[in-house]
């Protein structure tokens, strides 16, 4: 599902909610957790799951076209990390 079609889904669930209104709420929560996130905070939604940051040390890497060494800097990228709800509805047969 993508942004749009969540949007969508938003608006003909909901007939309370235009599309411009669904548009927003989704657009404010993505920008929540983003925000969370850059300050170095846990995001963590019950029964779905957790959104942190985690840190990659540097380290050398291989070029696979010219078989080269390259360094790769450290850096900082995002996780989830499913709940366990999500999990078990997901796997339900």
């Amino acid at each position: 599902m993508t942004k749009s079609e969540l949007i969508e889904q938003l608006t003909t669930d909901k007939d309370a909610l235009s599309k411009r209104e669904s548009e927003l709420i989704v657009n404010s929560i993505f920008d929540s957790i983003g925000n969370a996130l850059v300050d170095g905070d846990r995001v963590e939604i019950r029964g779905f799951g957790s959104f942190t940051v985690r840190e990659r040390d540097a380290r050398e890497a291989r070029n696979p076209k010219s078989g080269d060494i390259v360094q790769i800097s450290a850096k900082k990228t995002p996780f989830f990390k499913t709940g366990k709800e999500l999990r078990e509805r997901v796997n339900v047969s």
